[in-house]
């Protein structure tokens, strides 16, 4: 455990000695194997990553919540061997000013899809139960365990795919919670219409929105006009981006993931 960690962290292994052997893992990375989720009745891998001023100053930070943990800072633990680089990502924002806490929740393997489906009535969708598992019992632990700046306007969540979906849902099913939303690739197919009928059903959720796609994979653009349609403006509230040739996998989101951290966390 690095040196000044205090006794509040003493939950959290340091990543490095944990995982052993071969990582490549870039900064301050803290993770607990077993959390448990009363929502969801099982444990999963929660890793965090601390930004590089982190021990040499007593700010606080604002907080990402990001889904398929395995794939965020490690190659040796990522799918097919691609990671997003979150962590040499921070580290490189770093000098522009742009540092965050990214709390990484492990994927729990097969029941993936049904956590990540946000509508009950679709393959019996379990979407809302891992959104109040973050709300409700990850961010309560993490802004207990560090210096975070709590507030809605300070806290996101963001993923790919399945899990641009179940964040841009979690944006509207939990305004109390986060204001930023960052959604790659989403699964806007999930489910037909239901997506597009749930946002339209919820309230305004005074926050900002990162879209994107790779024109190679399915696209977002209807979901890009119905924000526009409920009152986000382009890069100010809502940044859509659509990458020429960008396909369905970890290393276009890796290239994407710098810009979109600058316009959320900027």
């Amino acid at each position: 455990m690095h040196p000044s960690m205090t006794a509040q962290h003493q939950t959290w292994l340091d990543y490095r000695a944990w995982r052993g052997g071969h990582h490549t893992v870039a900064g301050s990375l803290f993770v607990r194997p077993q959390m448990w989720s009363p929502q969801l009745h099982n444990y999963r891998t929660t890793v965090v990553y601390l930004p590089p001023s982190y021990f040499q100053s007593e700010r606080r930070y604002p907080v990402l919540y990001m889904h398929d943990g395995q794939n965020l800072f490690d190659r040796a633990t990522a799918f097919v061997g691609q990671e997003w680089e979150v962590d040499e990502t921070l580290e490189n924002l770093s000098s522009e000013g742009i540092e965050a806490i990214v709390v990484g929740l492990y994927n729990h393997g097969n029941d993936r899809l049904y956590e990540y489906n946000p509508f009950r009535h679709v393959r019996h969708g379990r979407g809302e139960d891992y959104v109040a598992f973050i709300a409700d019992t990850v961010k309560p632990q993490i802004d207990h365990d560090f210096r975070t700046q709590p507030e809605r306007k300070t806290t996101g969540i963001m993923g790919s795919s399945m899990g641009g979906l179940i964040s841009i849902y979690g944006f509207f099913q939990r305004p109390d919670i986060f204001g930023l939303a960052g959604v790659m690739s989403p699964s806007v197919w999930f489910g037909g219409s239901a997506l597009y009928d749930f946002i339209r059903q919820r309230p305004y959720n005074d926050g900002r929105i990162y879209l994107d796609n790779g024109t190679r994979e399915n696209s977002a653009r209807k979901l890009n006009a119905l924000l526009h349609e409920r009152g986000y403006r382009d890069n100010e509230t809502l940044k859509y981006v659509v990458e020429q040739d960008g396909e369905h996998t970890e290393s276009a989101w890796a290239r994407r993931l710098p810009d979109a951290l600058r316009f959320l966390l900027g």
